[in-house]
């Protein structure tokens, strides 16, 4: 092999079974290096690095003490919370069965559920000043349907964050091509100081996903 040759990327030996598309996710999977990076490290996802990302730049966990994370499925983010901020109280809640994190209460169930905002409040012994959202609406393949799917979540999500963040706490979300929608960029902006969107380098370069962040809550008033 010539010099500066580029090494071929490893590709799936048989393609039975699966769709073009679930091949060309576990190619892209095999060639990650963040992916590899994550079973390094003993992250549960390769997402564990768009929060590491998002604090260096925005400093979200430099003194958190109550944190909620909407959406724990698998748990990346949370694990990176507690490294980050190891004295603070966790609690995630989603769906999906979690496996167990060390200090960390985890719920599975509907964080719109009407309870939830009280579990998870109690669970913190007192008022989030950090919210976090991972989450993505399971796609069906049709494009404006999956956006307003995941964008629903995203809104919900920031309602939740303004109905329980505690003053000058943040929200973080992820949302999709095109930014924030108009109507919740508004609600963000006013009660927010700061809205402002990033993608990480850890976010893939063709995926159409941006991050939110609402630092300085200003309160309900």
């Amino acid at each position: 092999m010539s010099r500066g040759a580029k090494t071929p990327g490893k590709r799936v030996k048989t393609a039975r079974g699966r769709t073009a598309s679930q091949v060309r996710w576990l190619e892209r999977q095999l060639n990650d290096p963040y992916v590899k990076q994550a079973r390094a490290d003993g992250y549960r996802s390769r997402a564990a690095y768009k929060l590491i990302e998002l604090d260096e730049k925005f400093g979200l966990l430099k003194g958190a003490e109550r944190v909620v994370d909407l959406g724990i499925a698998p748990g990346g983010w949370t694990q990176v919370v507690r490294q980050k901020a190891p004295k603070a109280e966790v609690v995630g809640i989603d769906l999906l069965a979690v496996d167990p994190i060390e200090g960390v209460t985890i719920f599975q169930m509907d964080f719109m559920a009407d309870e939830a905002p009280s579990m998870l409040a109690e669970a913190l012994g007192g008022t989030p000043d950090l919210v976090l959202s991972d989450m993505a609406a399971n796609t069906v393949g049709h494009k404006q349907t999956d956006h307003l799917r995941t964008m629903g979540l995203v809104e919900a999500a920031a309602w939740f964050a303004v109905d329980n963040l505690a003053p000058g706490g943040a929200f973080v979300a992820k949302v999709l091509a095109g930014g924030t929608d108009t109507e919740l960029l508004n609600l963000l902006k006013q009660h927010f100081a700061s809205v402002k969107h990033a993608k990480p380098p850890a976010s893939r370069k063709g995926s159409s996903e941006w991050y939110v962040v609402a630092q300085k809550f200003k309160g309900r008033g």
